[in-house]
């Protein structure tokens, strides 16, 4: 399984990255929403350059060309709800893609233990498919695992892109054990060295869905 880090070579996702963790930043809803999604415009464009390409001839006013065209049914996948900005900006750019959602969320037992549950599920057919679930962030891997359990129902697709803003290592560890190995690709914008006791990324940003909604009850 291939994981690939943005972290590894800088670039303008480093920027937006630094604006998401940044408390002096954080109190800007908008702006935080908005660097979501244009992280997710830019792993769209690097996912776009691993991808199947049919030439079609397209006519022009004054004659035809030769053009490339994705080749490949695209189904983009998220977790509510701090997934919504993340994967607009994946929306942006695969502008023809069906689209799946899922919610997901922890439900705390005694002390800081929780189980992940699905209540709700909304998705196209995947067979045979190229999956691209989002999710900004990854801290243990069990609802991004949960939720592509949950998706599978719905057909079982040839291609997986795994796509989070931030991971713990535990998590990215996790997503290459239980995901199919020769058909998946881990996209990170950053990979931080663990979590803590309430399984929140360390450092991290702080809960993505609070800071790009409004806090909940």
């Amino acid at each position: 399984m291939k994981v690939i880090n943005f972290d590894d070579t800088p670039s303008l996702v480093s920027q937006y990255l630094a604006e998401l963790r940044d408390v002096n930043v954080q109190g800007d809803m908008l702006r935080f929403r908005r660097n979501l999604e244009r992280i997710g415009e830019i792993m769209a464009y690097e996912i776009s350059r691993h991808i199947d390409y049919k030439v079609e001839e397209i006519q022009t006013p004054l004659a035809t060309a030769k053009c490339h065209l994705i080749g490949e049914k695209i189904v983009l996948a998220t977790i509510f709800r701090a997934g919504v900005p993340f994967h607009q900006g994946f929306l942006n750019y695969f502008d023809h893609a069906e689209n799946a959602f899922v919610s997901a969320y922890r439900k705390y037992k005694e002390k800081e233990s929780f189980d992940v549950f699905i209540e709700y599920i909304a998705s196209p057919n995947l067979e045979g498919k190229t999956l691209i679930i989002v999710d900004p962030m990854l801290a243990t891997g069990a609802s991004m695992e949960l939720s592509y359990r949950a998706l599978l129902t719905k057909g079982n697709p040839a291609k997986i892109h795994v796509c989070s803003v931030i991971a713990s290592q535990q998590a990215v560890d996790y997503v290459c054990k239980h995901f199919p190995e020769e058909k998946t690709t881990v996209w990170i914008g950053a990979i931080d060295p663990e979590i803590n006791s309430h399984s929140y990324i360390v450092p991290g940003l702080g809960d993505a869905g609070d800071l790009a909604y409004g806090e909940k009850l």
